[in-house]
């Protein structure tokens, strides 16, 4: 086991989510047009089921309708 096994080891420990899943959605990240809606809503479907959270079609919209428009800071202290 190297350190990268390691470190999501301890990932998948705390948040029950596995490595796989998780270089999944940063592949889908790097590699997806974020301007199209059909990525976004996987992205976002990933998201949910990784945190256990549900959201409502009316803030997915939303989420993906800034995404599209360019609404979305580009530093991440902007967001808060």
């Amino acid at each position: 086991m190297n350190l990268n096994d390691s470190f999501f080891n301890k990932v998948e420990k705390r948040t029950k989510v596995d490595k796989n899943t998780i270089l999944g959605l940063a592949n889908k990240l790097q590699n997806g047009n974020m301007k199209d809606e059909g990525t976004l809503r996987e992205v976002i479907d990933t998201l949910c089921k990784m945190t256990g959270k549900k959201i409502s079609k009316e803030q997915s919209d939303k989420i993906i309708s800034k995404v599209i428009d360019g609404n979305v800071p580009n530093n991440i202290d902007k967001m808060f």
